[in-house]
């Protein structure tokens, strides 16, 4: 009797436990196949449009594709949603399996496991299965006109819109990892006494890092959309989202990431949100009305400029709340990574990202900078956007997050909103010459797209940098920290005098030094590795970066 007992005791125990696993398993399956990412629905028209290509021109109708002579290419485009993406997405059909090559390539780097991927994309559709709800029509129908011209060639991962769609949340969650330096923006303003002119001056750079690769085809779009304003923005072939840019009323955005916690479920992407306030706002009462409605999923700054105010402001926005703030300058505005406004004063993770990045310091920089330079006229705004010293002109070697140029920069802008003037950066980083832009023109129809559109006689020339000795040793030094990582992953020995001329690359940098201790941690030295480790914590760092060495130094006299 009583082994009975103990067999149904243990049958229905086995039933339980089955339902217990299964029922999370059938919902996860139902969520996941229930994903609705509210794919257009169009009918292929057939037209007897073709693209004319010529040595540095793509036209496509009314639309043009252009590879400047600075490297950038340009794009032209105008019309409804769907035919403003098809027409994109016809003329670049190359430029995007390139992006969308290197961007997965990157991620298969981080992540070689196969197995590992194919969970990740199940996790990717379950996070995102109501972004289609998250991004307006009109933005879904252009992402759409555009995936029709993307390879199959990453079908294991979406259809061609789906993995559109998600490339633009894929851009909000480097933002929510910025702890891990995919990202550290620095912008400021400066208007009324504070610009040489008196007229609002607006510097940017975008320090969003997926591998320079990523950053080969940098991408200066001008829109004619058939509703709202005529704008131009900065980003990558595919990106509709905008991450620079000014409209026809001399509107411009700019996005700072913020402390994020990790998100857990998909919403506007932030890039979708600013593009919406470029495309529909003329003020920047205007504007913070449209980032009110709007819920995101990631905290952001979102510095905006108007020629209409005469000045700038911020809108800080977390998933929770939006704030306006306008700083505490008269004429000057600064924004980092870390929000300012009272809003956001108690907020932990705000206080958390003062305490423990490198925010607070590039701000510091960028006053320190904007007194010295006082008053600020676009070359200055350069000189600012491209220097490399910490405060009081520290020498922090070359690379450092702590820096307003830290050379990872996808693209650096300077604006002048009132005169409807835009400078942008070509590569590397922010150190090539900044191409000059008038919009006026541009949006007037008055520039043929034919011929180079830029203002020859109005651009800044390259950085210094790039003619010193500094320069080719910091190329060897991304060189030599990326084979010295696959010689620690694979636990290969390295030479004492390669690992001294490492050293001498980028003497002045903590990482160089982190990395060599790594190396001794990686063959059973943990000694010597504690001497490298103790030796980067004599360099500037920021707080976190301490931190994280201080643990591994604890962490190895332990084990020793």
């Amino acid at each position: 009797m009583h082994k009975r007992r103990v067999k149904r005791i243990a049958k229905y125990t086995g039933i339980a436990l089955l339902i217990l696993l299964l029922v999370p398993t059938i919902g996860l399956t139902y969520l996941y196949f229930s994903a609705d990412m509210c794919t257009p629905r169009y009918t292929p028209v057939h037209t007897t449009a073709e693209v004319i290509w010529t040595d540095s021109l793509r036209q496509y109708g009314d639309n043009y594709l252009r590879h400047s002579r600075s490297g950038l290419w340009e794009l032209k485009v105008k019309g409804d949603a769907f035919e403003r993406g098809e027409a994109i997405g016809r003329m670049s059909a190359d430029l995007l399996h390139y992006q969308e090559k290197v961007f997965v390539d990157q991620i298969r780097e981080i992540i070689p496991s196969e197995r590992y991927l194919k969970f990740l994309r199940f996790f990717i559709v379950l996070f995102n299965r109501n972004l289609g709800r998250d991004i307006p029509e009109e933005y879904r129908d252009e992402i759409y006109g555009i995936s029709l011209s993307c390879t199959h060639d990453y079908d294991f991962i979406g259809t061609p819109y789906e993995r559109q769609l998600n490339y633009h949340a894929a851009h909000d969650i480097g933002h929510a990892m910025q702890d891990y330096m995919l990202v550290g923006c620095s912008s400021f303003a400066t208007w009324g006494e504070e610009s040489a002119d008196s007229t609002l001056l607006i510097g940017r750079n975008f320090d969003f890092y997926v591998g320079d690769g990523f950053a080969r085809n940098k991408l200066v779009a001008f829109y004619t959309p058939e509703h709202g304003y005529r704008f131009a923005s900065v980003g990558w072939p595919g990106m509709i989202g905008v991450l620079s840019g000014m409209n026809e009323k001399g509107l411009t955005v700019t996005i700072n990431a913020a402390k994020s916690a990790i998100p857990t479920s998909s919403a506007t992407p932030i890039s979708i949100l600013t593009r919406e306030i470029l495309q529909y706002a003329s003020n920047i009462r205007e504007a913070y009305a449209i980032a009110q409605k709007r819920q995101t999923f990631v905290s952001e700054s979102i510095l905006v400029g108007s020629a209409e105010d005469g000045r700038a402001a911020i809108i800080e926005k977390s998933p929770e709340k939006t704030a306006l703030y306008y700083g505490d300058h008269p004429h000057q505005l600064i924004c980092t990574n870390h929000f300012q406004s009272e809003a956001f004063a108690h907020d932990e993770r705000n206080l958390e990202n003062i305490r423990t990045s490198d925010s607070p310091y590039r701000f510091a920089r960028i006053r320190e900078l904007l007194q010295e330079q006082h008053p600020i006229d676009v070359p200055k705004a350069a000189f600012i956007l491209r220097n490399r010293q910490g405060t009081a002109g520290a020498d922090l070697g070359m690379g450092n997050e702590l820096a307003v140029n830290q050379l990872i920069a996808h693209h650096s802008v300077i604006f002048q909103p009132e005169r409807r003037m835009m400078w942008v950066s070509t590569s590397p980083w922010q150190c090539g010459p900044y191409v000059a832009y008038d919009l006026n023109h541009i949006f007037a129809d008055s520039v043929d797209f034919h011929h180079e559109i830029a203002l020859p006689q109005a651009v800044l020339p390259a950085d210094a940098f790039l003619q010193s000795s500094a320069y080719p040793r910091f190329l060897a030094y991304r060189k030599l920290t990326s084979l010295l990582r696959g010689a620690i992953r694979q636990k290969t020995r390295v030479s004492r005098k390669d690992l001294d001329y490492y050293l001498s690359t980028n003497p002045r940098l903590y990482h160089p030094y982190e990395v060599v201790g790594d190396y001794y941690e990686a063959i059973g030295q943990p000694a010597k590795a504690i001497d490298y480790w103790t030796e980067a914590l004599t360099k500037p760092m920021k707080p976190q970066e301490a931190d994280n060495l201080q643990r591994k130094i604890e962490k190895a006299k332990k084990e020793s």
